[in-house]
């Protein structure tokens, strides 16, 4: 498709000098809609060729006084992306300030809804559009791609689906998807950066449909990948897989998270703190709260209809985190490198279904560390 905003023609031409430079997408319907998007396309030529710019040609550095944990730098952002009226939305979608005024009103009472047989269906579909979603991003997270262009093929693939990208708004988050590179832990903004050889990319997608959200993101491998970064890939999967294991009725919250920390220090490795899975069906985020690390104080026991989200973040050095100045972009305190993997669970009888789960039944690393090896 085009990928003038607003323009949902097909694509008949793609710029000359993303070709020459070897970037991927940068396709558009006719010669007019080009010109129309040269002011903000024109970047990408400047950032391809190692030119850190804004349109004035001035260096970009939205935030002179502040000292970066690591080597990663915020980029021009790309486009502002709309949803075509017809499909439902959340009800913080056209709020001025993004506030979701639903999951507000739950948050009081802390009870962990259990969904009915209506709701589970809706819910399994949502996911399942969610990890189609997320495929189709994977298939485009490359050395030279953007994360703004990452954020086009989940915007895209959320409409072709009549979903609304969830993060979209939600609180003003900016962009359809969160894409946290190498130090950035989670709710990293998409931007006009290109992806680098050995670079860590996580995906985090999440899709509304006809009233339910479904929530997962994997970490992908850029290029070719340093072995410690593998195994921490590697190992922030297994967090998860055994997490997900202890999963079944009558199991405590908190105890996800001494498992989860118990294999992340075998390992060599440290569990943030400041960020948690969390209960999820018609609200983006909603009780329970599910912690990552040991020795948690989660309330609640988990009970056949209980929805929610597992999403380890697994650091390679200290668990502390900062912010940058965007008020999103949470990063290691060391600038060390961190990984995650997120699924949404549905309790059932006798233990659990991930909803969110990959066809083949792998995540996308394992395709990637195969070529690596």
């Amino acid at each position: 498709m085009c990928e003038t905003p607003g323009c949902k023609s097909i694509a008949q031409l793609q710029c000359p000098t993303c070709i020459k430079l070897g970037v991927q997408g940068s396709f558009f319907c006719n010669q007019e809609c080009f010109k129309k998007s040269w002011k903000s396309h024109k970047l990408i030529h400047s950032l391809a060729k190692g030119e850190k710019t804004d349109v004035s040609g001035i260096e970009f550095n939205p935030w002179p006084s502040y000292n970066f944990t690591g080597k990663l730098r915020p980029f021009p952002p790309g486009p502002k992306r709309t949803v075509p009226s017809h499909i439902g939305r959340p009800d913080y979608a056209d709020h001025p300030t993004g506030f979701p005024a639903s999951e507000n009103a739950a948050k009081g009472s802390g009870q962990i809804k259990v969904l009915d047989d209506e709701e589970i269906e809706g819910m399994r579909v949502a996911c399942r559009l969610g990890r189609e979603v997320l495929d189709e991003a994977a298939k485009v997270c490359d050395v030279g791609v953007t994360t703004d262009e990452i954020d086009r093929v989940v915007h895209e693939a959320c409409i072709e689906r009549e979903c609304y990208p969830s993060p979209l708004n939600y609180h003003n988050f900016p962009n359809s998807c969160c894409t946290s590179v190498n130090e950035v832990i989670c709710h990293g903004i998409p931007d006009l950066r290109p992806l680098e050889d050995g670079d860590l990319c996580n995906v985090d997608v999440t899709v509304y449909h006809r009233g339910f959200h479904g929530d997962l993101n994997e970490t992908f491998f850029v290029g070719n990948v340093p072995e410690t970064s593998r195994k921490l890939v590697q190992v922030t999967y297994e967090c998860l897989q055994k997490a997900i294991e202890i999963v079944k009725p009558g199991e405590k919250y908190r105890e996800i998270g001494n498992v989860i920390q118990k294999h992340a220090q075998a390992n060599g490795f440290s569990v943030v703190r400041s960020y948690c899975g969390h209960g999820i069906h018609r609200l983006f985020h909603t009780a329970p709260n599910v912690p990552h690390y040991a020795k948690n104080k989660a309330v609640g026991v988990m009970k056949p209809g209980h929805c929610f989200t597992i999403e380890p973040m697994i650091n390679e050095g200290a668990w502390r985190d900062e912010q940058w100045p965007d008020n999103w972009t949470a990063v290691t305190a060391d600038g060390s490198r961190s990984a995650q993997f997120e699924q949404t669970l549905l309790v059932t009888e006798t233990g659990c279904d991930i909803l969110t789960k990959r066809g083949v039944g792998y995540p996308w690393f394992m395709d990637q560390l195969k070529k690596l090896q």
